[in-house]
């Protein structure tokens, strides 16, 4: 089977497995039997993260502890855990807030959500080892995770929607020369990107993997690979139908790279858009809209979520629609109904009466 008949998100299974292989050589030998345990029940974009955050613990040891000088990773074996105390998992937990990166040396920072990650890799790690009695300590379970701040949700309000949509549509009048061209060159995919991500909520890898076969115009539905690889049919209104009609009447004028016929968005490059260049798209657009929040297209499905809340009222639909699989994970959206109790409370208390407020408190 040639490359160009596999699957898009195949392909990207398979990239994502050589890159991981690529890794793990640059890990200590034995962790090797830690990843391919996980494998069963973990992506390998998520095997990858987790291996780079690993590496950096192996790192952080070969350079800080000086029993291990002039050691190198593959000299490294698992009865190295056992040597490990809650204290030094507490120095590598400070080390991680500001470090030297030994791959590229460049110094690296993490705040509390990139703590929380490496920790919960390195737990995962040792949790391994020790279950199956190939290490008799595990002190990652000796130390506090680091707490999670709530963060505000970032979402447009619905004046901000209209307003990019409109944007995208007309500002090419304000253009001249080159920068006209491309434009011209790219409107259409953009707003049809752009109206899909606020009308459907999908994730943007999902939007990038769609091919144009995955449109039913007939049900007003798209056939989407989730996280995980489930499909499932998400619906759109209108107005997404007719951004999508146009875009596809415009399609039939690019003569695709051979093996990108199907991809349903196309780069300049005649290729399938990727997820990076849909993300500087929407944040190109975002800029002219608001300069106090900064748009990417995961803030464009926050904001379809809470939009379908705040008509619904139904949290377990927008788990649904939205592809989690923890309505708890959805829950955030209530943020933006309080959001607007907290604006309506602005008003409510009064600092100084004004003549009319006097004159009807004396009339009551």
């Amino acid at each position: 089977m040639n490359n160009h008949s596999i699957p898009y998100h195949d392909q990207v299974t398979i990239q994502n497995t050589l890159k991981l292989r690529e890794v793990l050589k640059t890990l200590p030998p034995f962790a090797k039997d830690y990843f391919r345990a996980i494998e069963p029940v973990s992506s390998a974009k998520t095997r990858i993260s987790y291996a780079y955050d690993i590496r950096i613990f192996f790192n952080f040891l070969l350079s800080e502890n000086p029993s291990l000088k002039g050691k190198q990773m593959s000299d490294l074996t698992v009865g190295l855990l056992d040597q490990i105390q809650a204290v030094d998992i507490e120095e590598y937990m400070e080390y991680l807030k500001v470090y030297d990166s030994a791959e590229d040396d460049r110094i690296q920072t993490n705040g509390e959500r990139g703590l929380k990650r490496k920790m919960s890799a390195l737990r995962s790690f040792y949790a391994y080892y020790y279950k199956r009695e190939m290490i008799r300590t595990n002190p990652t379970l000796l130390v506090d995770m680091p707490k999670l701040h709530d963060k505000e949700i970032v979402r447009l309000d619905a004046d901000e929607t209209a307003e990019l949509l409109d944007y995208i549509e007309n500002c090419g009048s304000e253009l001249t020369g080159q920068k006209k061209v491309y434009y011209e060159k790219t409107k259409e995919r953009d707003l049809a990107i752009v109206t899909l991500l606020l009308g459907t909520g999908i994730r943007v890898s999902e939007c990038v993997g769609l091919d144009v076969g995955d449109i039913d115009f007939k049900n007003g539905g798209i056939r989407v690979v989730r996280k995980g690889g489930s499909e499932m049919m998400v619906y759109f209104g209108e107005e997404v139908e007719s951004a999508l009609q146009k875009y596809l009447e415009y399609r039939k004028g690019i003569t695709p790279v051979a093996g990108h016929e199907n991809a349903l968005f196309y780069s300049t490059q005649r290729k399938r858009i990727g997820v990076q260049a849909v993300e500087n798209m929407v944040k190109k657009y975002a800029r002219e809209i608001t300069t106090t929040k900064k748009i990417t297209p995961h803030k464009l499905r926050s904001t379809y979520g809470t939009s379908l809340y705040r008509e619904t009222g139904d949290i377990y639909l927008v788990a649904d629609v939205l592809g989690h699989k923890d309505v708890n994970t959805t829950r955030k959206h209530y943020a933006a109904m309080d959001d607007d109790r907290r604006r309506r409370a602005a008003s409510a208390v009064r600092l100084r009466e004004t003549p009319s407020s006097k004159d009807s408190a004396r009339n009551s």
